[in-house]
């Protein structure tokens, strides 16, 4: 028999959307900004869910809100890049999690390779075709092919917690078989 830790406070019946909030505030992630365009029109919105699927072939997933006008933007175009953001751009994050603004106006913004915008001065951008795209829950689970990638200097911009947080390198040599 399992017993939960004096800590752990179980729940008691259904997940609800506070308690995953506060569970997952407890992984750290990097923050990124998705980008595209259909028609000509721009859209992009900040994301931290993503991660790195596979190097051969290069793949990576990024979670989009279900029914926001950028996630039917790179559905429907099957092209987009994920702008990595640095502890510098925490204002971008902040303007593209903001809803229905035009999140590219004053922006400097640079076109891609695919034709899709790329943040300027980000830490990397990985453009990206449409692989795989899935529904799951209130998101849409968006796996890309990256066929072009781009990566300087600098220091990640992390969330923890519902806040920004900076990421500490602790100074080990790089983990290759970490992925």
């Amino acid at each position: 028999m399992t017993t939960m830790p004096p800590d752990c406070t179980p729940a008691s019946g259904p997940v609800d959307a506070p308690a995953m909030r506060t569970a997952m505030g407890h992984f750290a992630t990097g923050v990124a900004v998705v980008t595209t365009a259909l028609d000509g029109i721009p859209h992009g919105m900040t994301v931290n869910s993503l991660t790195s699927v596979s190097l051969s072939p290069p793949l990576i997933l990024v979670c989009l809100t279900t029914g926001a006008r950028t996630t039917d933007a790179i559905l429907s175009a099957d092209r987009f890049a994920l702008n990595v953001l640095s502890t510098r751009q925490e204002q971008l994050a902040l303007r593209f999690a903001r809803r229905g603004e035009d999140h590219f106006s004053g922006l400097p913004v640079k076109t891609g390779a695919h034709e899709v915008p790329v943040i300027p001065d980000a830490l990397a951008h990985l453009e990206c075709s449409v692989y795989r795209a899935l529904t799951a829950g209130d998101h849409e689970v968006v796996i890309g092919e990256v066929s072009k990638v781009c990566s300087r200097e600098g220091k990640p911009l992390g969330f923890l917690g519902g806040r920004f947080s900076d990421v500490v390198d602790r100074g080990h040599e790089p983990v290759a078989w970490f992925f």
